[in-house]
């Protein structure tokens, strides 16, 4: 058992690092759908009971919600008794990694509790949303770092700081659009890429203001990616191309996106994917920053022995 532990652990926290993304989709879920306070200001109960009445769809999409986080709960408990075994001695920054995302998800269901009993001030959804995104960063990195080979060692140079950078971006975007939402200026501007035929639409009050923060933090991040690609084509092979070519193409999904949640007036499909699309360009950079850290501070290996995540979880 001892000897299958690294790989077991692979298995389960890039499981509960899967789970963790589709719990952060099911929570745009919920607040596309308005399902926010479903089960009213109870927690953990649903409006005072264990099981919402059948007929009240807001109040399952939030309990479903909530189940779904328990689940995740159970996974993170198990990987990290896993985590404990297979690298209390050795690859300690695995087992590091692997406590703050317990952490991470602890100050996430507090945050969850606060929300539902202070009936959605913006101030925490934002950060019971980043903070999940933290989780899923921090599940990530111990994947990477528990089952990426490095290449030869070399020193930080562009293509490390632009993932840094563009990583720290998304996040940003993602946090200005939790604003967005919880504020209720998802429609302040009513047209695309204009806010209401305005670039500075100071003007038009606070709501607007955010609103065009956000699509400048969105516009920030695009010229970031674009660079970082140009420099990954440049300096890289591999899997670094890879993962920036793919962040590129979850954020111009993401942007689109966007732009339709706007022009359909806040379709909830749309702004539920728009949450999606941007989970999962942050999860790549962030997926990118960690195995740039470890090119960058390991002891190199042959150029051969790249990460393959697929054997590590089959073999």
């Amino acid at each position: 058992m001892q000897g299958n532990s690294p790989r077991l652990f692979t298995r389960l926290a890039l499981a509960t690092a899967l789970f963790t993304f589709g719990l952060i989709v099911f929570g745009a879920v919920v607040r596309v759908t308005d399902s926010g306070l479903g089960c009213g200001n109870h927690w953990p109960l649903c409006n005072g009971t264990v099981f919402p009445p059948l007929d009240n769809i807001t109040a399952w999409i939030e309990w479903l919600h909530r189940l779904f986080a328990i689940l995740i709960g159970l996974l993170g408990i198990g990987t990290l008794v896993v985590a404990i075994r297979a690298y209390r001695q050795q690859n300690r920054k695995v087992l590091t990694m692997t406590v703050l995302a317990a952490v991470l998800f602890a100050v996430q269901s507090l945050l969850g509790a606060i929300v539902v009993v202070l009936e959605l001030p913006p101030t925490f959804v934002t950060l019971h949303l980043g903070t999940a995104m933290l989780l899923l960063g921090a599940l990530l990195v111990a994947v990477v770092w528990a089952s990426y080979r490095p290449q030869a060692r070399r020193g930080g140079d562009t293509v490390t700081l632009l993932a840094y950078i563009t990583a720290a971006l998304a996040l940003v975007i993602i946090l200005t659009g939790a604003l967005v939402r919880g504020s209720g200026a998802t429609l302040a501007c009513t047209d695309w890429p204009l806010c209401n035929g305005q670039v500075l639409p100071f003007s038009q009050g606070q709501l607007a203001t955010i609103h065009m923060f956000h699509r400048f933090a969105v516009l920030a991040l695009g010229v970031s990616l674009l660079i970082l690609v140009w420099y990954a084509v440049k300096q890289r092979s591999g899997s670094a191309r890879t993962l920036a070519a793919w962040a590129l193409v979850m954020y111009l999904a993401q942007a689109g996106v966007g732009a339709l949640y706007v022009l359909t007036s806040a379709a909830p499909l749309w702004g539920a994917a728009h949450v999606g699309f941007a989970a999962a360009t942050w999860a790549l950079l962030v997926v990118l920053s960690a195995t740039e850290w470890l090119n960058n501070r390991e002891s190199g290996v042959s150029n051969e022995q790249q990460w393959n995540p697929q054997s590590e979880a089959t073999s």
